[in-house]
């Protein structure tokens, strides 16, 4: 809510367009992708900053890997135009091809060449460059990459997140001006997922690159990025810093999306919000004027905001539905006597039955978003700025 209208979900990207000045290296206007009939990205617009990492997150079927495919060059778009580093590479009746656009494009797959050690694999677009040079710039990589000593195994020889390692040398070794990074996680096990997202970065920021990644997995995204730029059915729901994606979201989606989300509905009344929980100090909710007096509104609650215990008689006010243990961890879904449901994470040494009595509370330690009441958890709105 920003000077009590709602925001379209444009606004944010042309925000974002407007504010980012001389340091804008790649910029989307009014993207358009059609496949046949179907509309994949309808009108699109994002600025990417030099030296950011930018990823677009959403999920299957959102427009992601197409708008990195038209981005690359892989694709045209049908309506709107791509700027790199202030050059018209699509758009108006150009298309500069995937080759000459200084871009460079990290497959999920690696796609590393069998046949060719891991320093020939970094060295395979620097056939240009004088043997010298080349030399020089691979063992650079090599050293950056932490492979220095891996430069004549081969792809079947190295690991899973050592070819990713060699992959993105590789993508890096004719100096793109941008780089593109295509779920580059997917194929890595879930422990290797964490080490190498970690690496990853340290790569790209040390090595100086603008980079664009594309992922589903909303924990990969909020660690790995600068900004994240949610997407849904072809369009930008939110871009911002993923701190702020998370505890402010802009909309009923990307509060879902990201992470687990309750709405609890309460009602705005003087310096407080009445709840099924309990009162709600105003001053506890991210920008709540007084013009929302006597107004319905529903609050974001996530399972670390609340706390559930074991209670009976008056004081309890739900039953535990659905226990799910996490490790370090439980996640209880709780059925409240309103008819709303609420999920509350516990740590593992806490132990609250199925189907027991509890008291739920609002315990959070920061404000909370909120949004219009009365609406269905997957209309588009937003919350407060």
């Amino acid at each position: 809510m920003a000077n009590g209208r709602l925001l379209t979900t444009t606004d944010e990207p042309t925000r974002e367009l407007e504010s980012s000045g001389d340091d804008v290296v790649l910029e989307l206007e009014g993207i358009a992708k059609r496949f046949g009939s179907e509309a994949v990205i309808s009108s699109l617009s994002l600025a990417v900053r030099d030296g950011e990492i930018l990823t677009l997150l959403g999920p299957s079927g959102c427009g992601k890997t197409t708008t990195l495919r038209l981005i690359a060059g892989l694709e045209r778009p049908n309506a709107g135009r791509i700027r790199l580093e202030d050059d018209p590479v699509a758009g108006n009746g150009r298309f500069v091809p995937p080759e000459e656009r200084g871009v460079g494009v990290v497959f999920q797959e690696f796609a590393l060449f069998p046949h060719l050690s891991a320093r020939e694999n970094v060295a395979f677009g620097l056939q240009e460059w004088t043997a010298e040079e080349r030399d020089a710039r691979v063992t650079e990589l090599l050293e950056l990459v932490g492979l220095e000593d891996y430069g004549e195994h081969y792809p079947e020889e190295l690991s899973g997140g050592q070819q990713q390692r060699i992959a993105l040398a590789r993508s890096l070794a004719p100096e793109p001006e941008m780089l593109l990074l295509d779920e580059p996680f997917s194929n890595l096990d879930v422990d290797l997922r964490v080490e190498m997202r970690e690496e990853v970065r340290r790569i790209i920021k040390e090595a100086g690159v603008t980079a664009v990644s594309v992922t589903h997995d909303q924990e990969e995204a909020l660690s790995i990025s600068d900004r994240v730029a949610v997407m849904h059915d072809g369009d930008i729901e939110q871009i911002d810093t993923p701190e702020r994606v998370f505890q402010d979201p802009k909309s009923r989606f990307v509060a879902g999306f990201l992470g687990h989300a309750s709405f609890l509905s309460g009602s705005v009344s003087g310096d407080h919000v009445d709840t099924a929980l309990g009162r709600v100090l105003r001053d506890d909710v991210n920008g709540l004027a007084h013009q929302y007096d006597g107004t319905d509104i529903d609050l974001l609650v996530r399972p670390d905001d609340v706390t559930a215990y074991p209670a009976d008689g008056p004081e309890a006010n739900g039953r535990v539905v659905y226990r799910r243990y996490l490790g370090p961890t439980v996640l209880y879904r709780v059925e409240l006597d309103s008819g709303e449901t609420i999920e509350c994470m516990h740590n593992h040494s806490d132990r609250i039955d199925l189907d027991e009595r509890v008291a739920v509370r609002v315990t959070a330690d920061h404000e909370l978003a909120w949004f219009p009441g009365g609406q269905r958890d997957d209309d588009v709105s937003v919350a407060a700025d």
